[in-house]
């Protein structure tokens, strides 16, 4: 069995919906797609051992099949830079999800790196009821949220349909480059979106949405900062 076929089949065994942001990331590092690994602590002391271990900065974010935003629950804390941040950070997270989530079942907690600051891009795709499997690229942040910035194609897509994707986008000249900011790097974020089109393709019976936001663009190469897959429910 393929590591993205035992992830769905075990979330569906346990009547998931939605796929934990670490197993996420694994159906996408499956289909060759850069992220930003984590390990997962059990409790505050787990959580300070790997942050320790790993090196700060870190993020913490809480696992839990009911908390599917993160953020919106106070799931989230960035740029932990000791072990005094990184434990009163984890009692927050704890207190916080308990208190907007009180249903919530918390798997633990997962500790992973703090990206370099990139370009925030978004990636997606979902099974569309009527053209099927869609892929979509715009850049993330204010551009997505509010001027909703983003082209889509059905999917599969090749490298120069990918390519036309991103010209598409009104904002694609703050990916060349504008006022002194760097270039992003075209080709890897043409890559990126050629292989979501062809994991949303392959698994049209299974996947119904993938959203990864942010994923970072750098003059070299990008990597998935944060991702969510939900599956198709019978």
């Amino acid at each position: 069995m393929s590591v993205v076929n035992k992830i769905i089949v075990d979330a569906k065994k346990e009547s998931r919906s939605v796929l934990s942001e670490i197993e996420a990331k694994e159906v996408l590092k499956d289909y060759g797609i850069p992220v930003i690994a984590g390990i997962l602590a059990a409790n505050e002391e787990e959580t300070v051992f790997h942050a320790e271990k790993m090196g700060f900065p870190v993020v913490l974010k809480v696992v839990s099949p009911q908390v599917t935003h993160k953020s919106d629950a106070g799931g989230v804390k960035l740029n932990l830079k000791n072990a005094a941040e990184v434990k009163r950070a984890h009692q927050e997270i704890m207190a916080k999800v308990r208190e907007s989530c009180p249903e919530a079942e918390i798997k633990g907690i997962l500790v992973q790196p703090m990206a370099l600051s990139g370009r925030e891009l978004v990636v997606g795709a979902m099974q569309d009821p009527l053209f099927g499997p869609v892929v979509m690229f715009g850049l993330g942040g204010i551009f997505v949220e509010v001027l909703k910035d983003v082209a889509f194609r059905l999917a599969p897509i090749n490298r120069e349909e990918a390519r036309d994707m991103i010209r598409q986008i009104k904002g694609y000249p703050v990916l060349e480059g504008v006022r002194g900011e760097p270039a992003c790097d075209l080709e890897a974020i043409e890559e990126i979106i050629v292989k979501v089109s062809k994991l949303i393709y392959e698994q049209k019976e299974t996947i119904s949405e993938i959203d990864i936001n942010p994923l970072f663009g750098y003059t070299k190469g990008v990597i998935a900062v944060d991702a969510r897959m939900v599956l198709i429910t019978e």
